[in-house]
């Protein structure tokens, strides 16, 4: 018998729908770029019903899911036999190596998702929690890469390792040099060959060169062997042996954003692994943009519909431009995986961008 079912009435355990998670279970963590680099976990989630399922969540949507949980169900709220106490969420980490902090984190937030997934019925119930642990079409669209965590501790796995066939993989040679603005682009030099991965859209390319992936803009290279077409997906048979998988298409969004210096602007476009409807941080965007433009002391700001600059000095001033960008984003004509907001980035002490006197 499972251990949720032992620590519930069998009466109670009996009526939780078929879709109801009962166990869930870090298999691995997987690094992402997107705003910055961050990792995520890779968690197996088990239901009532037998089936098994990958969801991936950050310790962002953990924090979140705590959150919402205390104010629902804290102390003062719970009365007589339906109290219980919630599980402890390992605390935040300012310091450190972020891979470090996430594999540490393994084992807490494996025994947070067992205590959980223990407490009365009507909890999971709730629907924060069934979301936490609904697969969306985004975790659907996702392949795990090592499970590291799921396999047997005594198990071997031998690894053969292949080089790409040079003659029918599909690849490009660089006819300029290309510098990757961020960390999702493949830096090039003339001369050299690239295996292509899958085409990103209809002017970007992913690929593998020097031990290295990623994307790179098509223009800057001459097609030696094309991708088949069904490669445009990611999912063809020209992919170069060993490499590793990209993520699916269209999991790159491109954000647009302009550096004001006295009378010239600058104008770069940057590609992250974020979803077109994630709220950033203000110190992840700070971050960003210190990185893109190799400048420090910076401000950032946004366009009103009025087209003034507006400066943006926390997250609730992100959470305005996102929802600002939302509203008038269709009067502007863009790609489709572009944000519907911009970023504006001027000095810090410059102020003679803005309509206001200060």
């Amino acid at each position: 018998m499972s251990l949720p079912r032992q620590l519930r009435d069998e009466s109670d355990f009996d009526q939780l729908p078929d879709d109801i998670p009962i166990s869930a279970t870090v298999a691995d963590i997987e690094e992402k770029k997107g705003f910055i680099v961050y990792y995520q976990f890779v968690i197996e989630v088990k239901t009532k019903g037998g089936s098994k399922y990958f969801i991936y969540r950050r310790y962002r949507q953990f924090f979140a899911l705590h959150q919402t949980l205390e104010l629902k169900f804290s102390s003062e709220t719970q009365t007589g036999s339906y109290s219980f106490t919630l599980p402890t969420l390992p605390g935040k980490v300012f310091m450190g190596k972020k891979q470090e902090i996430a594999e540490n984190r393994i084992p807490e937030l494996n025994n947070y998702m067992k205590t959980l997934l223990c407490l009365p019925t009507y909890v999971l119930l709730e629907d924060v929690v069934r979301m936490f642990f609904y697969q969306s079409e985004l975790d659907s669209k996702q392949v795990p890469r090592a499970l590291r965590r799921l396999r047997p501790p005594t198990r071997r796995v031998k690894t053969v390792k292949t080089k790409p066939d040079l003659l029918s993989s599909p690849r490009a040679e660089a006819v300029f040099d290309f510098s990757g603005s961020g960390r999702l682009e493949l830096s090039l030099r003339a001369g050299e060959v690239i295996f292509l991965l899958r085409r990103v859209n209809a002017d970007w390319l992913e690929g593998t060169v020097r031990d290295r992936t990623g994307i790179f803009p098509q223009s800057f290279v001459k097609i030696i062997k094309p991708l088949p077409e069904s490669d445009s997906d990611g999912e063809g048979e020209g992919r170069v042996p060993g490499a590793q998988r990209g993520p699916p298409a269209g999991s790159y969004s491109c954000l647009r954003c302009y550096c004001h210096q006295g009378q010239d602007v600058e104008t770069r476009d940057v590609c992250v692994e974020e979803e077109l409807s994630t709220q950033p941080a203000y110190s992840e965007l700070l971050t960003l943009m210190r990185e893109v433009f190799k400048l420090e002391d910076i401000a950032l700001n946004y366009r009103d519909p009025e087209g003034d600059l507006i400066r943006i000095l926390d997250d609730e001033d992100v959470k305005l431009m996102v929802s600002e960008g939302r509203r008038h984003g269709f009067e502007v004509k863009r790609p489709v995986n572009q944000f519907p907001w911009e970023l504006h980035v001027t000095m810090a002490s410059d102020m003679s961008v803005y309509n206001t006197e200060f």
